[in-house]
């Protein structure tokens, strides 16, 4: 048995007029969000992709899949709350998880505390146990052009 695991996680949406821009579980002002099934919250998704991963229980699609009307629209913490059951009844805890958001714009530095402490509520753990990040393209690719959005996640879990 192995008391400490690691997952990673990935997810990427594009960026539209119109839409509602959640990240990290807080909603972001500006003139284009994130389109998705649920709320497409880049980086809760992505949170809870490395923490399913970490536990070896699958991905998100696999427990939220986008073909059901159950999730269309959700807010993404109900979705991290439920992977945190999930979490749970395994006896897993988690130890931290680092966040990298990939984006031209908007600037998210002033977002940042707010962010950490939604997540850390939902999760039920301390805000030091989150970092968060954010980088831009460079103007290259999608997310360059301000296409689209990425986020990364790496998360430290172990057994309770």
């Amino acid at each position: 048995m192995f008391p400490f695991r690691i997952g990673f996680g990935f997810d990427v949406h594009q960026l539209v007029e119109g839409r509602d821009f959640w990240l990290g579980g807080i909603k972001i002002e500006h003139h284009k969000g994130a389109l998705g099934h649920s709320d497409a919250d880049v980086m809760i998704h992505a949170i809870c992709d490395a923490l399913l991963g970490a536990a070896n229980l699958g991905d998100i699609g696999k427990h939220f899949p986008d073909t059901s009307n159950e999730f269309k629209g959700i807010d993404s913490k109900i979705l991290l709350a439920k992977v945190i059951e999930l979490l749970k009844n395994e006896q897993y805890s988690i130890g931290n998880l680092d966040v990298t958001l990939s984006l031209e714009r908007p600037k998210i530095a002033p977002y940042l505390p707010l962010m950490r402490s939604t997540l850390a509520g939902v999760m039920n753990i301390e805000e030091g146990q989150i970092s968060i990040k954010a980088t831009t393209n460079e103007k290259l690719g999608y997310v360059g052009a301000e296409l689209g959005v990425n986020a990364y996640a790496v998360a430290l879990i172990h057994k309770i």
